[in-house]
């Protein structure tokens, strides 16, 4: 947290990168950790007084989050949205000690994050939370609200040629052209369901062309998006290959 007494501010980051702070959203709520590395932190204690007392002191609070090493993302003023509570979590030197976590709000509008960053922010909180204890995993998710909240993300969306995805997926004849099994089940019209996907991604500069686009079964599908597997790239384009010049 930084204070700016010249314009009557005050900056907290939130640094989903490093830090040993367990700053997480739950919803639209950001549930920020206060200032201090070791031991029990305090109230009195720095800026955790500014920020538990925004809400009298007229200090306007601005957060920055934190997705990729010494790169700062805007979020908005925030306003605190509940009463500072207590949680236990490790300081510096990897103890436990009771941690004061601020439940925080966007003022105006919403938590926008871009696609890249809520990547990056599941991946590290999926990674956070695998660390924990089965005893505070179970605590965390008990406190986890029943309800998801919303918020806005930016995402680059392609305009694809429906002409090429219908070719790919005629070119497979119900047959994924990974696994090579039948589509596993038919849509509401009968038809073997399966997806198209690009073999070289769009994101990666791929063309939208039925030389790089091939039909598979939501398995593999998935499988090529989160394995991403080298040998399974050279497979699907050996056969594209050989169905073009079939």
């Amino acid at each position: 947290m930084r204070r700016a007494h010249k314009t009557n501010t005050l900056v907290i980051i939130s640094n989903h990168v490093k830090s040993i702070y367990d700053d997480r959203w739950e919803g639209n709520t950001l549930h920020y950790t206060g200032m201090g590395t070791n031991g029990d932190q305090s109230l009195s204690f720095a800026q955790n007084k500014t920020l538990a007392e925004s809400g009298s002191n007229g200090v306007g609070v601005h957060l920055f989050e934190v997705f990729r090493d010494k790169e700062y993302t805007y979020v908005g003023e925030v306003t605190l949205c509940g009463s500072p509570y207590q949680e236990p979590q490790p300081d510096v030197n990897g103890d436990s000690r009771l941690a004061y976590i601020f439940p925080l709000k966007v003022a105006l509008g919403s938590r926008v994050v871009s696609q890249d960053n809520l990547q990056a922010l599941e991946k590290k909180r999926s990674k956070a939370a695998k660390a924990l204890s089965d005893e505070t995993l179970k605590e965390r998710a008990a406190k986890s609200r029943k309800q998801p909240g919303t918020f806005k993300q930016e995402a680059t969306q392609y305009e694809r040629s429906i002409w090429v995805a219908e070719y790919a997926k005629r070119q497979a004849g119900g047959i994924c052209q990974l696994c090579l099994q039948p589509a596993p089940f038919h849509n509401a019209k009968g038809e073997p369901y399966l997806e198209t996907h690009h073999i070289t991604w769009l994101a990666r500069g791929g063309e939208d062309t039925i030389e790089n686009t091939v039909a598979l079964c939501p398995n593999c599908h998935k499988k090529m998006h989160i394995v991403d597997d080298r040998q399974d790239v050279l497979t699907l384009q050996q056969r594209t290959r050989h169905v073009d010049t079939a």
